[in-house]
């Protein structure tokens, strides 16, 4: 009975895995599954047979198996398992006495003796020998230390108390650095939460798809202002996080709204205002429904000075309104009395979208001072009645920066939607895309911009607010610095008075054959401290077992792919790394004494894939925005498919890790280290606690006592780690997904971590609520 059912088993194995072992040989891919398929055939006839030689050949495969698997990927664990997995636990089952028994022989005086295990076992034995060496070896490691040596009177930017958080970057050069040190490398693991408050806005079931907390909160004085996802404000004891106030701007529901998010709220004190009159410390929320509303920072009433009743209309001087395609999910800027507002527009919905244009209102009246449009980027003068702003020109959907002593405005750019298809598109689009521009904050006239993607065909925005800081060069001289962190995993070191290259970077050719239609440009740029991940080959093709891993090398094969910037095409390309991005908008964090850079580099291919618009029903009733799936374009000749590349368990074809912490000294332009962050525990049936290194997004913080916090991770946790060496050094189980940024402040004598825990509806983690609070006891 074993031995017949056992063959029937290996001859489906042998069929299946011979049956697309060939598909793949046939698109130029590997010979080993269709040959591993005739092994499994060939020992399940033997078996059936009852031949002694079905060990014989089985152990021969073992070995041929291990092998190949060693020259294709050497001794990682993570990549060996899945090879190795099956083929072990069969060899294992094989040495059974259930299956040697009938294979070896009766002597002639009528005993049975069983077939030899050796010729088997030991091929076996040194299989398990090399999986138990691959677990104790870690070959995507990079580890190093960071200098610590301390610049003289860094700059931090404003004017920001050591214990508060003004920005979402802490100051208004985005540096995500506390100067406070209470909580330190050697104290850090003895945090414990000592609060916990729960907002009461959760994810709906009529939500979109992507809901996300992502807000990182400000504390001034002793309270703490932040925004849910539905756009409530609300302002927090910083001791206790009790309730002060909330105020519900109502934005209502829409379907067409590809994100459900608030990154944060400004704040601003009228330095002019009697101390304590209504307004005299203000917070903006900006809304999903494209309104900027002024509040009361004392008690949330609204601010009725300000623009419209307290509210600012940014919709006003848009060519096409539809509702839900344009919106503010970013804190705006507050600088030298004005306030300074992009958008985000939803991508890849329509080529009759609003504009992107970025715009300075007075922080008080809300009157409109200038307007700097990237489709007409010389009229910076308010716009005069019955004129519109360039419809679908790139915006800026994340968080800018401000030097105030420059008198600059540091703006990342986005692209033109719709983001796959270039045809069509302006000089001035293809000047601005994809782009950190610095604008004159009392003009908005250009000062310089800086592109990093030409002829942007992947979504490639700048999606990270630029992070400033005062760079120490090899001659001893000092230059005002820019950190650009972009989605390709380049990190572009600027100067920021003139975005010319304090580390440089380089053209280099870029793929071809977009469509007939449309073009690439034949090169790329590519900083000289990157963390962009090498081309993927099909050995890096991944799954659980061989078979979703022989699904994923055919998925390689059928999709279109000559490296980083393929293009989209119409059989599907593979973007890697992905518009998910290698840095989204968590940016990196930056201390500016030290003038290293902490940061989380995440890996995840995507696919793109052009569909004529012939082929694209039309708009299903209760169909809602995502940027995965189908994105209809209306208006163009293509929509397009979009989402990461997954095998067909749901879960990446490339190869883990997909997550790390890296480290990196901004001086040099050298990366110290790149240690894998975060496990499996929540991307499983079971709560596994392996050290994969996971996805994330969200952003980290660095802080003078040497510590790094991060949550970000899909397997809710918020880590500390230290700066210098990466290692992590505390975690805490967080009650939904992770995905926002943290921040630390002062109350009292006591050092706070606060973080925001909601969950991220693309990512999929848990969703919640919550505010949570750590110190030291």
């Amino acid at each position: 009975m074993a031995i017949g059912i056992t063959s029937f088993v290996l001859a489906i194995i042998g069929l299946a895995l011979g049956g697309g072992g060939l598909w793949l040989v046939l698109l130029g891919g590997s010979f080993f599954y269709a040959l591993a398929g005739l092994a499994f055939l060939v020992t399940a006839i033997l078996l059936f047979l009852r031949k002694a030689a079905a060990l014989w050949l089985y152990a021969i495969f073992v070995l041929a198996s291990l092998g190949w698997a060693i020259w294709e990927v050497g001794f990682d664990w993570w990549q060996l398992g899945p090879r190795g997995g099956l083929i072990i636990l069969i060899g294992l089952w094989l040495l059974t006495p259930w299956i040697r028994r009938p294979l070896g022989f009766r002597s002639l005086d009528g005993v049975q003796y069983a077939a030899s295990p050796w010729p088997l076992a030991l091929p076996l034995l040194a299989a398990i020998i090399v999986a138990g060496y691959s677990m104790t070896t870690d070959p995507h490691d990079l580890s190093g230390d960071l200098p610590t040596t301390v610049a003289a009177n860094a700059p931090m930017g404003g004017d920001v108390p050591n214990g508060e958080w003004h920005q979402y970057g802490r100051t208004p050069y985005g540096q995500r650095y506390s100067p406070l040190d209470q909580i330190n490398v050697q104290n850090v693991a003895n945090l414990q939460e000592v609060w916990r408050y729960q907002t009461g806005d959760v994810k709906r079931p009529d939500d979109i798809g992507e809901t996300t907390y992502q807000v990182t909160p400000l504390k001034v004085g002793d309270t703490l202002y932040l925004c849910t996802p539905h756009n409530i404000a609300i302002a927090l004891d910083a001791v206790s996080g009790k309730e002060k106030w909330r105020f519900d701007s109502k934005p209502g529901m829409n379907s067409d709204r590809q994100h459900q998010t608030c990154r944060g709220v400004t704040y601003y004190h009228d330095q002019a205002a009697a101390a304590g009159a209504p307004c005299a410390d203000r917070v903006y929320l900006p809304t999903s429904d494209a309104r900027l509303i002024a509040l009361d920072a004392a008690d949330g009433k609204v601010c009725t000075s300000f623009a419209d009743q307290g509210v600012l209309h940014l919709e006003t001087g848009m060519k096409y309104n539809p509702a839900g395609y344009y919106y503010s999910t970013s804190p705006p800027v507050a600088v030298a009395g004005k306030i300074i507002v992009g958008g985000a527009v939803n991508d890849n919905y329509s080529t009759q979208e609003q504009s992107g244009v970025i715009r300075a209102f007075d922080i008080k009246t809300g009157a409109l001072i200038w307007n700097w449009d990237s489709g007409n980027p010389d009229q910076t003068t308010p716009l005069p009645a019955g004129q519109t702003y360039t419809t679908n020109s790139p915006n800026s959907w994340s968080v800018s920066s401000v030097d105030e002593t420059l008198g600059l405005i540091y703006i990342p750019l986005g692209n033109q939607v719709p983001d796959q298809l270039g045809m069509g598109r302006s000089a001035n689009v293809e000047r601005f895309s994809s782009s950190v521009v610095a604008l004159d904050i009392n003009t908005g006239q250009l000062k310089w911009v800086q592109q990093f993607v030409h002829h942007d065909l992947w979504d490639m925005d700048v999606p990270a607010q630029p992070v400033l800081f005062d760079m120490t060069k090899s001659d001893g001289s000092v230059a005002p610095a820019l950190v650009a962190s972009t989605k390709q995993g380049d990190i572009y070191v600027l100067d920021r008075r003139t975005g010319e290259p304090l580390i440089p970077f380089k053209e280099i050719p870029a793929p071809g054959g977009a469509i007939p239609e449309d073009h690439t440009a034949p090169t790329q740029p590519i900083s000289d401290l990157t963390f962009s991940p090498p081309p993927l080959q099909e050995k890096d093709m991944w799954g659980v077992s061989l078979f979703d891993q022989l699904a994923c090398r055919i998925s390689f094969h059928r999709h279109k792919y000559e490296g980083r910037y393929t293009p989209p095409s119409l059989e599907g390309s593979i973007i890697y790394p992905g518009n998910f991005g290698t840095f989204n908008w968590g940016s990196v964090a930056v201390d500016p004494e030290r003038q290293i850079m902490f940061g989380m580099p995440t890996y995840l291919a995507f696919t793109s894939r052009l569909v004529p618009r012939s082929e694209i029903a039309p708009k299903g009733q209760g169909e809602k925005g995502s940027e995965q799936g189908l994105n209809r374009n209306e208006g163009a000749p293509y929509g397009v498919y979009m989402g990461p590349f997954l095998g067909p368990l749901g879960i990446p074809c490339q190869a883990p890790p997909w997550g790390y912490v890296a480290g990196a000294d901004l001086k040099t332009g050298k990366i110290a280290y790149k240690l894998k962050n975060g496990t499996v525990h929540d991307m499983t049936p079971l709560p596994l606690p392996f050290k994969v290194g996971v996805p994330g997004i969200g952003g980290p913080i660095v802080t003078k006592g040497g510590v790094a916090f991060l949550g970000a991770a899909v397997d809710n946790y918020l880590r500390a780690y230290d700066v210098t060496t990466g290692r992590q050094l505390w975690e805490a189980r967080l009650p939904a997904g992770g995905q926002s940024t943290p921040m630390t402040y002062t109350a009292g004598d006591k050092q706070y971590v606060l973080m925001v825990a909601g969950g991220h509806g693309s990512v999929g983690t848990k969703p919640g609520d919550y505010v949570i609070a750590y110190r030291l006891p």
